[in-house]
């Protein structure tokens, strides 16, 4: 069975690693799911997510001249849903119903490193006594 970009697959999970899964194909072929390819939101740990020996779904997305074989899982979905994570949808940050221009994104991360830097400045401060305080 020849494996053809764009062909989705039933595999079973054979290997995971810090960097993605290893998915056993029909007629034997081992291809990888990486990391940012396992679901729609951010995956920190693949092994929340995945187990060896899971039987998965997967989608080709590449195959390279030297055989090896890229899958992703979220591209094997039917219908793509990244606001299907469970509680917390009053989150403006998972509201994606619309698409966020490049602008607004780079707003709201201006804005939050700036509070985050806020909070660790008055955390560090608070600790030390403030500035100017003298040891004695």
């Amino acid at each position: 069975m020849s494996i053809e970009v764009g062909s989705k697959l039933q595999g079973k999970v054979t290997g995971i690693t810090n960097f993605g899964a290893f998915v056993e194909l029909p007629g034997g072929t081992t291809g990888l799911v990486h990391i940012s390819e396992v679901a729609d939101n951010y995956v920190k740990d693949i092994n929340e997510h995945l187990s060896v020996g899971d039987e998965i779904t997967v989608k080709v997305i590449n195959v390279e001249k030297d055989g090896k074989i890229g899958l992703s899982i979220k591209k094997a979905k039917d219908n793509p849903n990244p606001g299907r994570r469970k509680g917390n949808n009053n989150n403006p940050k998972n509201n994606r119903d619309k698409p966020e221009s490049f602008e607004a994104k780079m707003n709201r991360f201006l804005k939050d490193s700036e509070d985050r830097l806020a909070s660790l400045r008055k955390h560090t401060e608070s600790k030390r006594g403030g500035r100017g305080a003298k040891k004695g």
